[in-house]
């Protein structure tokens, strides 16, 4: 696995254009995986936009490397940075504590109103109900959550637009905190296979900062 990080140009009106929803966001990820294209099933890779240091940048986890060229339709050219995941995801053990942020799409599937073998209506999670919306989903994927040690740092939507089609937004959750790693193994499946729903769209990446004892 591998993890890039690109700083966006944001300078740039027209590769900001490219950037302006989560749909041609994706568009520039998948492109910048040339080698797959024609294939019936494309690799998993998750993404996401983070703000550090007063600067915007490009997050993505994923099996290949992506081409720097294409990842520069939206980044400062010469900023994309790739190594390699694994040594990282190795390094992690049972019992330790780190630091994580995470950005989910909290929606559950309502059965009201529908008949049997019929599919869930997806309905938004409300904001009073996201913090619980993380901690019942923690052990699936390998952690424990103390209630007072995280917390909701953003919300919002995010805009989806497909050219023909009405816009449509996703709900947003931002999540940072600390966490105990309880099962190591399906906590390396979740950083690298990612959490919840839309994950293709920049939802669901979850990256650590192991503390030290």
């Amino acid at each position: 696995m591998y993890i890039t990080r690109v700083k966006l140009d944001t300078e740039n009106g027209k590769k900001m254009k490219r950037a302006s929803h989560i749909a041609a966001m994706h568009g520039v990820i998948e492109d910048s995986f040339s080698e797959e294209r024609g294939l019936n099933e494309r690799s998993r890779k998750l993404w996401r936009i983070d703000p550090i240091g007063g600067e915007l940048y490009l997050l993505i986890v994923s099996p290949g490397k992506p081409h720097p060229d294409v990842l520069e339709r939206v980044g400062v050219a010469g900023s994309v940075r790739t190594k390699d995941y694994d040594p990282f995801l190795r390094r992690l053990e049972d019992g330790m504590k780190a630091r994580f942020r995470v950005k989910l799409n909290p929606v559950w599937s309502s059965r009201e109103g529908k008949k049997s073998g019929e599919r869930g209506r997806v309905v938004p999670v409300s904001d009073a109900d996201q913090m619980q919306y993380l901690y019942d989903r923690a052990e699936r994927y390998g952690f424990r959550l103390n209630r007072e040690d995280y917390a909701v740092v953003e919300r919002g939507n995010e805009l989806y637009r497909k050219r023909g089609q009405r816009d449509i937004y996703l709900k947003k959750a931002v999540y940072e905190g600390v966490l105990t790693i309880a099962d190591v193994d399906r906590l390396r499946k979740a950083l690298t296979e990612g959490m919840g729903k839309k994950k293709a769209y920049g939802f669901g990446m979850m990256t650590l900062i192991p503390m030290r004892p």
